[in-house]
């Protein structure tokens, strides 16, 4: 069997995409009761460590991944990229090969998607994608969870993306085809999705220009962060998405049931106003907390614990 890596929703297969939504449901509701700390009942990640690699900040990530170690029965080891060798001028694929000696797995939340595809081409463990410049996938898989216990199947859903043509719609932008649900892509001029994304959705997308006709309808409204870390244009930036403001009046548009989603950290009165986040269509925190269950259901996957052979 071929080393499976977690790095891009593109690569995997619709059956696999659906196995780890099922196994993330599953795992979820059987933890009922039970406290954080408390591993699942088979453990079935016993003895195994995850070494985890940060150059960017992170909440979401690293405490989700850390807790999804434990509660699958294994561990985790943190390191921040510039306290390694690596950040010294250490080469990615020779970091690769000492750290796949000392740990079953390895996740990045990386700047450059380029270092995550070198340093799986090297490693000899599975690579998992915490963040890149590129993609998200974490961030989907735990989304697409979301809608499915908040609302019901993708399938034939209309989901409304209105803000950036950034690295979190890449991965909603991969999930698309495979799970079966139309996107309505809404972002100012010269903030389009890298035309590599749009072709990887296969036609289940739209763009659309304003955004009141993107959110009409829609099951589901997305969006991020005006300014992400690392852009340096950020009055241009905060200029260019403010007719793109995510507002109850927009909410208003959508499907009585359409729920909100924000990968978080989020600025209110930027891109969402508070009544929206904070309001009783918000599951922006139910994602947050199923970040923990899709990348438990990631790490499974990667170890060939579920999904096709």
């Amino acid at each position: 069997m071929g080393m499976r890596h977690f790095i891009d929703l593109s690569r995997l297969a619709a059956e696999d995409l659906r196995a780890m939504l099922l196994a993330a449901h599953r795992r979820k509701a059987q933890r009922a009761g039970l406290p954080k700390g408390a591993p699942d009942s088979d453990r079935p990640l016993d003895g195994r460590l995850l070494a985890m690699i940060f150059e960017k900040n992170s909440t979401r990530t690293r405490a989700s991944f850390d807790v999804a170690m434990r509660q699958l029965g294994g561990g985790s080891a943190m390191y921040n990229a510039a306290d390694l060798q690596l950040g010294r001028g250490e080469s990615v694929a020779d970091t690769a090969r000492v750290l796949s000696l000392f740990v079953d797995a390895v996740m990045i939340r990386a700047n450059a998607h380029a270092l995550v595809e070198d340093f799986a081409a090297h490693a000899s463990v599975p690579v998992l994608n915490g963040l890149t410049d590129k993609s998200h996938p974490c961030q989907i898989l735990a989304d697409v969870m979301t809608y499915e216990e908040r609302v019901g199947p993708l399938a034939g859903a209309h989901l409304a993306w209105i803000g950036d043509g950034n690295n979190v719609l890449a991965s909603l932008l991969h999930a698309a085809p495979k799970l079966g649900f139309a996107l309505r892509i809404c972002t100012p001029p010269g903030f389009r999705p890298a035309e590599a994304d749009l072709a990887l959705a296969d036609g289940a997308y739209t763009m659309i220009d304003d955004p009141a006709e993107a959110a009409s309808g829609a099951d589901c409204l997305l969006t991020d962060t005006w300014v992400s870390m690392g852009d340096r244009d950020v009055e241009a930036r905060k200029a260019a998405f403010a007719p793109y403001q995510i507002t109850q009046t927009l909410m208003d548009k959508a499907k009585p049931h359409a729920i909100f989603l924000h990968c978080l950290p989020a600025h209110r009165g930027e891109e969402v106003t508070a009544e929206v986040i904070d309001g009783p269509r918000s599951a922006v925190f139910d994602a947050a907390e199923n970040r923990l269950h899709a990348q438990k259901a990631a790490l499974l996957w990667c170890f060939y614990l579920l999904g096709s052979a």
